[in-house]
């Protein structure tokens, strides 16, 4: 797997919405399509980037793919930022 930069990932306006959604609660990419003016596909290859960034994490319930946000994603997020207020 080929790691993508977080920050690259969260640039864009789509991840960010999907990234919003996904703190409320797991969701599958049909109940995250709701809210997008783009397509199942495109919505997809979006949670793809944020899977690539660690940013999101994806198990299988049946024939479902559940995303969630990945704690440990944002926690190095959160301990690049820090170091920018601890000094």
């Amino acid at each position: 797997m080929v790691e993508t930069d977080a920050f690259a990932a969260i640039s864009d306006p789509n991840r960010r919405y999907l990234l919003e959604e996904l703190r409320r609660g797991p969701k599958t990419v049909n109940e995250l399509a709701i809210g997008l003016p783009i397509s199942r596909p495109a919505v997809s290859q979006h949670l793809k980037a944020l899977l690539d960034a660690r940013l999101v994490s994806v198990k299988a319930e049946g024939t479902r793919r559940i995303y969630a946000v990945d704690d440990n994603g944002f926690l190095h997020l959160n301990l690049w930022l820090d170091q920018f207020w601890n000094e």
